[in-house]
């Protein structure tokens, strides 16, 4: 009997080890739907009431310790515990490490292994975790991590940027068909796609895609509604795309869901900033006194369209024939094609971060209208990847056949 119980019996220790397991899998439960049992005002106890709950899940699984610590399962576990954490955990790494030499095909095991190298640091190192996990298992949880990784390794020239893009919104759309009701990857997914709408030309229909992945997580999810980092990135694309109010309102929800977090508040900040100079500057025509203003505009000239003036013209979209002059109040909304407005840039303004250059430009009416210029080249001298600049000082003529932005 002694020796039984020395041995261990198989079935307890699978009674035991279901046991832990779903005492971790709790301690996750608790983390990630931790606003479905409190408010947003308890936001900045979170990390510590999980940590108190992370100390209870440990002492239940050292109490085992003995009998399971060369148990693949049991490793795992203890490195599942600690890695609830934000911070990278060297003891979750060497109880991860042995879990997978002594049972390689534990995809489980990969996969938290992975994250913990990457709260390393170790990307490169990351992602032969993940890859690993893959080849024991096609499963959402390696391709996920897989499409973030790619996103995150850093250098290469811009070809293999662009690839690795590609690569990574790939991963996230299987990690999505293996699950359609995982939050989670539909979140993944969404970044990608901003990832691949900033990298690869700002095709309007991929900012719409990331909308679109966003929505869905939150409809398949309740808990991604809580997720600030979803609410920071949407309201990155919503600035982008001058929506301003929702781009301030997701900054402001990513602040109160994390206060810990320095950046949603301060490009909130930013913006709010960079949106009460724009009115100002607008309302005043750039600070120009009316009679150099009227100096300017006397100047005025078609001849400032080049060869947008001449009958052989042929625009981007293959039209043949010179632009049409008219006022700012003479364009609708939307597309107007085949027309020009003309008129004087009065002033400039620098937003922080790679969003879109700024400038007002006053017609012959002496209309004010401010024109984001999108999709610049770096080299370009407006500001760029957080860049101030003055490509033109005021009095230098411009010429669009863009729609007036909204301000």
């Amino acid at each position: 009997m002694a020796e039984a119980e020395k041995d261990g019996d198989p079935a307890n220790d699978k009674d035991d080890l279901d046991i832990l397991k779903e005492q971790v899998d709790e301690l996750y439960r608790f983390r990630d739907n931790y606003f479905e049992t409190h408010g947003v005002e308890d936001a900045g106890r979170k990390q510590r009431d999980v940590a108190q709950e992370m100390e209870k899940t440990l002492k239940k699984l050292e109490e085992k310790e003995e009998l399971y610590k060369h148990n693949a399962e049991f490793l795992l576990l203890r490195g599942r515990c600690l890695g609830v954490a934000p911070e990278f955990s060297s003891t979750a790494e060497e109880c991860l490490s042995r879990a997978v030499k002594l049972k390689p095909g534990l995809v489980e095991g990969w996969n938290t292994l992975g994250e913990q190298y990457w709260k390393k640091g170790d990307l490169v190192t990351a992602k032969t975790c993940f890859t690993g996990a893959l080849q024991q298992s096609k499963n959402k949880v390696s391709l996920r991590s897989l499409s973030m990784v790619l996103r995150q390794l850093p250098g290469g020239v811009s070809d293999e940027q662009g690839k690795r893009v590609l690569e990574s919104v790939d991963m996230a759309r299987q990690a999505v068909q293996l699950d359609v009701t995982d939050g989670t990857s539909w979140y993944i997914l969404g970044n990608a796609y901003i990832s691949l709408f900033f990298t690869c030309g700002q095709n309007p229909q991929m900012s719409q895609q990331a909308l679109s992945a966003y929505a869905q997580a939150e409809k398949v999810d309740r808990t991604a509604t809580s997720n600030p980092d979803l609410h920071f990135n949407r309201a990155t694309l919503f600035q982008y795309e001058e929506m301003f109010g929702s781009a301030l309102a997701g900054y402001s929800r990513a602040a109160a869901l994390d206060p810990t977090w320095d950046g949603p508040p301060e490009r909130e900040r930013q913006l709010l900033e960079y949106l009460e100079k724009l009115t100002a500057l607008t309302e005043n025509k750039g600070k120009v006194k009316a009679r150099r203003l009227r100096s300017m505009l006397s100047s005025l000239s078609t001849t400032a369209l080049g060869p947008c003036s001449c009958p052989q013209f042929r625009s981007p979209s293959g039209r043949v024939g010179s632009l049409e002059p008219r006022t700012l109040s003479a364009l609708t909304h939307g597309h107007n094609g085949g027309v020009a407005a003309l008129g004087k840039v009065v002033f400039s303004l620098a937003s922080e971060g790679r969003m879109a250059f700024t400038f007002g430009m006053v017609d012959s009416e002496e209309t004010c209208c401010v024109v984001m210029v999108y999709n610049t080249a770096d080299s370009w001298g407006g500001p760029h990847r957080g860049l101030r600049g003055r490509p033109g000082a005021p009095g230098q003529t411009s010429q669009c056949g863009a729609q007036p932005a909204d301000v």
